[in-house]
């Protein structure tokens, strides 16, 4: 099992320069786990694509049709509280955006119910880095 940040979910919604990398990390485990908030941030990264001009109003339906169907297939952290304490006190410690620091908290959260280990997949570098500072292991 490996969390997904939202970074590293779009590029398998969108084609991205990292699409293919995203593509081979999920061939080797399909059993994606993400934060609430995730279909938000990637609905998010659509419609800024649509408003910029890069996908057409034809394109966004259908990639908004493609995308809540890839959705159906993972698991959600919904607890919010316990994120919410988690992102709170991760803003301390780390320079991260609030959605981010959702991510964040919401990857612990799920690392200290397994006991164990767990990978962070995720393509942004300053949130890879305060996950590696966390105690997560950075999907490469």
């Amino acid at each position: 099992m490996r969390y997904w940040d939202a970074s590293a979910l779009v590029p398998l919604v969108v084609a991205e320069p990292n699409t293919e990398t995203v593509r081979a990390w999920l061939s080797e485990d399909d059993h994606i786990v993400t934060w609430a908030w995730t279909r938000t941030e990637i609905t998010s990264a659509i419609e800024r694509r649509t408003r910029d001009g890069v996908l057409s109003r034809t394109q966004r339906r259908e990639t908004l049709g493609r995308f809540d169907r890839f959705a159906g297939s993972w698991d959600e952290i919904t607890d919010v509280l316990a994120v919410r304490a988690r992102a709170n006190a991760l803003l301390a410690r780390h320079p991260l955006r609030p959605p981010d620091a959702g991510q964040l908290g919401a990857a612990l959260l799920v690392q200290e119910q397994l006991a164990g280990p767990l990978a962070f997949v995720c393509l942004d570098a300053r949130l890879a880095l305060a996950a590696e500072r966390e105690g997560l292991r950075i999907a490469t």
